[in-house]
């Protein structure tokens, strides 16, 4: 970002290329529009290029863009209203968001056992609190440090990893189940 700031293009193109996966994957499962979520998206990034100049390297560039993702999230929660989205929700051509994991084969017991599994994770990622389910997709999808994610949420740290360890028992049980 320093080098973007000091005017190398380049480094741009090269945060972009390495962040933009982890960061739509963040806002697009915070939000239950497709479109709401490219908004947010284009819009953390405009505001990462509009904060160049004024960039300051406090904590690691993941963590200054996910509390960019996050104030933006929660601007949009608070303008709609906040709604979750189902993680086993199909794109438009209606495959599914989320493959089940695993490779089941040709096994038609392991392809229902893992669909179901999927559904009660899914289930249980839905019904997550808010902050537990942020904070929980920041640590996982993300793979932010407990420090990044409170710095990058403005919650302490006690919260945080409080948050996401309900939030991974919560889904534990759910697969278990």
């Amino acid at each position: 970002m320093l080098a973007f700031a000091a005017g190398d293009a380049g480094a741009f193109d090269r945060l972009y290329a390495r962040h933009k996966g982890t960061v739509f994957r963040f806002v697009s499962r915070s939000l239950p529009s497709k479109a709401d979520a490219e908004e947010i998206f284009q819009d953390v990034w405009m505001k990462a290029i509009e904060a160049r100049a004024r960039y300051e390297p406090r904590a690691k560039f993941t963590t200054w863009l996910y509390a960019i993702a996050h104030n933006r999230l929660v601007d949009a929660w608070r303008r709609k209203g906040l709604a979750l989205v189902p993680l086993d929700a199909g794109d438009e051509d209606g495959r599914p968001a989320i493959d089940p994991p695993g490779d089941p084969g040709d096994d038609p017991y392991a392809q229902v056992s893992n669909r179901e599994a999927m559904a009660r994770f899914a289930a249980a990622f839905e019904a997550l609190p808010p902050a537990q389910r942020e904070a929980f997709v920041m640590k996982e999808e993300a793979e932010m440090s407990i420090a990044e994610i409170a710095a990058a949420t403005g919650a302490n740290e006690e919260a945080v990893k409080s948050r996401v360890r309900y939030a991974t028992a919560k889904l534990r049980e759910a697969l278990d189940g």
